[in-house]
């Protein structure tokens, strides 16, 4: 379905956002190997996170879904079941990699598979330290998916440099070493969003720059409660349209803010934006609050590299179309990774930015532009892409008659999306 967006006189109003997807992915896959049964309350019902738990569900995982929370009947490290049919991953890179982490420690047969854009994405990270581990794992001969993986008896752990920053790779490494003799050892030189660690309780040092973690295979993993924030990710969006949008005043409740999570928020205070922190707490070891944000005057003159990019990389198309409304320029280097996405994401930015009538210079590793004051309307393709399809709605609210093309594709990540943002709409 295609949508024209609406012009508003303000956005007003309180809500909730879907679950962390992040989190949500990791609790569903603890649960499955945990001993004994774990709860996970308020759980992403997003395509991405719905694909982990048809996985685990294939793998003999008995769960019960009552109101607003999860049952995970655990099957322990070794009570997997092989599946009967291929596992499918969906769209989601997360459940893909994440999976083959703990696959790749299993005594049967598995075969992970994916949709058209999945298995379009880059799976040789986590294939060769696998393999560097002893597993048996192999994709296509460009390296992507279906991933094929045989049966071992036991895994070899090991040191291993991530030779780019990456949460999944570092996530399906560690969910491996739990099926790996002894210690294994994961040096990042940025460290990536940590809630693995936290969830397994790992503890992580700093030795000569690089953020390091370890995982012991003697550890024990028992059934507990898992309580999921809200998407800091999803939350951006209407962050970013708050900040935007004239006589505007919006309250998104019970966000996570782990600080490998909350670039966004500080880029965007940063830029000015007019966003207050309320409620803050701990829960299970993930802090989180109240957001509440108001239109602002931003400016920008961001210049990100580096540490700031790996931070921020999913959320690099709402910055952006953040500051086409503010006074200065945004350059994006080191971000190669985004053409790696569901789609080319350097290369749909681009384009998309210059429906608009924005002048972008484009690089291999990212994209520059200057901000101003007046923009044309376009028909905005979404390359079925949920974060584009998203951020370029938030456009909308600002300039006239953009369309957004394939809007469904925002159930990937946030089921709900446009019916929440036409909710605080003042027409």
């Amino acid at each position: 379905m295609n949508l024209t967006i609406p012009q508003v006189n303000g956005l007003q109003g309180i809500l909730q956002i879907p679950g962390d997807k992040s989190i949500s992915h990791r609790a569903l896959l603890i649960g499955a190997i945990a001993d004994g049964v774990s709860e996970i309350h308020s759980c992403s019902n997003a395509a991405d996170p719905v694909s982990t738990l048809t996985c685990i569900k294939q793998l003999g995982t008995q769960i019960e879904e009552r109101d607003n929370y999860f049952l995970i009947h655990g099957n322990g490290r070794r009570g997997l079941q092989e599946p009967l049919t291929p596992l499918d991953a969906g769209n989601s890179g997360t459940t893909m990699r994440l999976l083959s982490g703990i696959l790749a420690g299993q005594n049967f047969h598995s075969v992970v598979l994916g949709d058209s854009s999945l298995c379009q994405r880059p799976m040789k990270r986590i294939i060769d330290p696998l393999r560097h581990m002893g597993a048996h794992i192999h994709g296509t001969e460009r390296n992507t998916a279906p991933l094929f993986i045989e049966p071992v008896e036991r895994l070899h752990s090991i040191q291993y440099t991530l030779p780019v920053p990456s949460a999944q790779v570092k996530s399906a490494l560690l969910f491996a070493g739990l099926f790996a003799d002894g210690v294994t050892t994961i040096h990042e030189s940025s460290k990536t969003r940590d809630h693995t660690e936290r969830m397994l309780g790992l503890q992580s040092t700093i030795q000569n720059g690089s953020n390091v973690v370890e995982v012991n295979s003697a550890m024990t993993i028992e059934g507990k409660k898992f309580y999921v924030p809200g998407d800091m990710s999803a939350a951006a969006f209407f962050l970013s349209a708050g900040m935007i949008v004239p006589e505007s005043h919006i309250t998104i409740q019970n966000v996570g803010l782990n600080p490998t999570r909350r670039r966004i928020l500080d880029i965007f205070r940063s830029m000015g934006g007019d966003i207050q922190i309320e409620n803050e707490q701990f829960m299970e070891g993930e802090p989180i609050g109240d957001l509440v944000v108001r239109y602002s005057d931003l400016k920008s003159n961001l210049d990100l590299r580096g540490s700031d990019v790996v931070d921020l990389i999913d959320e690099i198309p709402i910055l952006s179309v953040t500051a086409l409304f503010a006074e200065g320029t945004l350059s994006i280097h080191d971000a190669r990774e985004l053409r790696a996405k569901e789609t080319d994401r350097i290369a749909a930015m681009v384009h998309n930015l210059r429906l608009l009538g924005c002048e972008v210079e484009e690089y291999e590793d990212g994209f520059s532009f200057e901000g101003k004051k007046k923009y044309s309307g376009a028909f905005i393709p979404s390359y079925s892409d949920h974060r584009i399809a998203m951020s370029f709605a938030i456009a909308g609210l600002r300039i006239p008659n953009i369309t957004i093309e394939n809007t469904e594709c925002a159930d990937i990540s946030f089921p709900g999306f446009w019916q929440k943002l036409l909710s605080l709409a003042s027409t």
